[in-house]
């Protein structure tokens, strides 16, 4: 359901024109033009790699635009820096949280604007100042917590509470929802319309569609680097805005023909680890997965999918079970001895465990595999074998921006990162595919394009484990689900017709329905 607009759409606090920003000889803003009204959530849409973090940080005083102008509150400005975007009444909310884990609340808040009182730090006043900014706006965050011991989803509004903290008026909310839960995304879009019910204004860069009608007034589609239109939310169903973001229209459900699963390919009996603080996360989990079949891992993040996946692929320890393959033991082994018995995996983390983001896109398409012919001789890297199945890899998954074989991993934007994993471990071919959150940060012609790949994959009798939060991901690709809660299996349905309201009632430790 869309939100009521109340916004006064005389009032505009935020006006940017032709703006042009340049890298070398790439484009990444072209002429783009975005107007923001006070009290008005405005959502900022485009395809991974489309330059709407640019746009954003060129507001936030990160980027200088090559060309164009920005006016707040009707006067132009000059934005050479966070500071004084922050001065203007700007604050940014970024994807990945820049907190300090063991520092409280308030210590993290406050950090760089201490009030004094005499030369001693006046916590007392701080923290007075943050509860009252948490309960005007609804944001119910603890000031003495520490950061290593609360949520993504408490430490995001940590986040939004340090702008707030710093009198800001004009919000960006950079993928805001990118790690949150289903019930932190509800209560997020809840303290959204807190804010712009109060008059600020916040700009919502999301790729997720369901969101910007919940939470948006207007929306901005660019593409390619380019301004297509601004739209009144309302007036436009979630088809109308893929296809206006993507350029065609866009498929939402997920085709798949009958299969007939074949042989096991992964059997955990009995497994049991432990998590970081050495407290037991897997408590005897049972899992199969056949050829041909996708199997999907629903549950709420924290109930031992992580741990799960990194014991399957060598990264972590179990303390006891059975893990096989083809029925032999991959049971503690290295990541690499995984990968020889036929186990791929899309990581939860791209960025730790999936890129290594100082290597050129080239050199990651080919990591578990740089020894091997075509890509080596006689121990000699093949540099034309190298850039010519990146030439083709860039092509086929579009990986943007096209023909970056030597651009560093690290610099191309988080979905186009995630492409490059994708394409990896695809063309991999392995007879197991572990793919978590693999949509996770994409725009939906990329998640129509990956759910293909995961279906053509499945079609040619590979077998699939889907971990995923997003329970439509599941539910739309799945042959079979298995729920997991308290690092055990609680129950498993047909993918074919399954309940989500079953399926999030035993999410929640509640049992299945016979």
């Amino acid at each position: 359901m869309a939100k009521q607009s109340n916004v006064d759409t005389s009032s505009v606090v935020i006006r940017m024109k032709d703006i042009v920003k340049t890298f070398g000889s790439f484009v990444a803003n072209d002429h783009i033009n975005l107007t923001v009204h006070k009290g008005e959530v405005h959502a900022i849409l485009g395809e991974n790699g489309a330059g709407k973090s640019t746009l954003m940080n060129v507001l936030y005083g990160l980027y200088h635009p090559t060309s164009g102008s920005i006016e707040i509150n009707g006067n132009e400005v000059r934005i050479d820096s966070p500071q004084k975007a922050i001065e203007l009444g700007i604050g940014m909310v970024h994807q990945h949280f820049m907190l300090v884990q063991p520092f409280t609340v308030t210590e993290n808040i406050i950090l760089g604007t201490e009030p004094t009182k005499g030369m001693v730090v006046d916590t007392k006043k701080a923290r007075e100042k943050i509860v009252e900014l948490s309960e005007r706006y609804n944001l119910k965050v603890d000031p003495d917590a520490k950061i290593e011991d609360i949520s993504v989803g408490m430490q995001q509004r940590v986040e939004i509470l340090k702008v707030l903290y710093r009198n800001a008026e004009h919000l960006i909310l950079d993928e805001p929802t990118a790690s949150l839960t289903p019930q932190e995304i509800t209560e997020l879009i809840d303290i959204i319309h807190h804010l712009t019910a109060d008059g600020k204004s916040v700009i919502l860069i999301t790729h997720k569609l369901k969101e910007i009608k919940a939470a948006a007034d207007f929306c901005t589609i660019i593409r390619r680097g380019k301004y297509i239109n601004t739209v009144k939310v309302s007036e436009c169903d979630e088809n109308q805005l893929a296809a206006m973001m993507v350029g065609r229209d866009v498929e939402f459900k997920v085709e798949k023909k009958e299969m007939n699963p074949g042989e096991v390919v992964l059997d955990v009996r009995e497994l049991r680890a432990k998590d970081y603080r050495h407290v037991e996360i897997l408590k005897g989990l049972n899992l199969s997965v056949r050829r041909g079949e996708i199997v999907g891992l629903a549950g709420v993040d924290g109930n031992g999918q992580s741990e799960l996946v990194e014991i399957i692929t060598g990264l972590r320890k179990a303390e006891s079970g059975e893990i096989t393959m083809h029925g032999e033991s991959i049971y503690n082994t290295t990541p690499k001895q995984a990968f020889e018995k036929g186990v791929t995996s899309i990581p939860e983390d791209r960025q730790k465990h999936g890129l290594v983001l100082d290597f050129s896109v080239s050199e990651n398409l080919i990591l578990q595999n740089f020894a091997k012919a075509p890509y080596a001789k006689h121990g000699i890297l093949q540099k034309n074998a190298i850039e010519q199945h990146a030439t083709e890899m860039i092509e086929k998954f579009d990986i943007r921006p096209s023909g970056c074989n030597q651009r560093l991993a690290g610099e191309l934007s988080g979905g186009n990162q995630q492409k490059v994993i994708i394409a990896r471990e695809v063309t991999n071919d392995s007879d197991l595919l572990i793919a978590v959150n693999p949509t996770r940060g994409l725009d939906v012609g990329a998640i129509e394009f990956v759910h293909k790949y995961l279906v053509e994959q499945r079609n040619k009798n590979k077998a699939i484990l889907l971990v995923s939060f997003e329970l439509d991901e599941i539910m739309s690709l799945s042959d079979r689900i298995e729920v997991i809660f308290d690092g055990q299996i609680v129950g498993s349905v047909a993918g074919k017709g399954a309940d989500e309201k079953e399926l999030g009632f035993m999410m929640a430790g509640g049992v299945k329905h016979e």
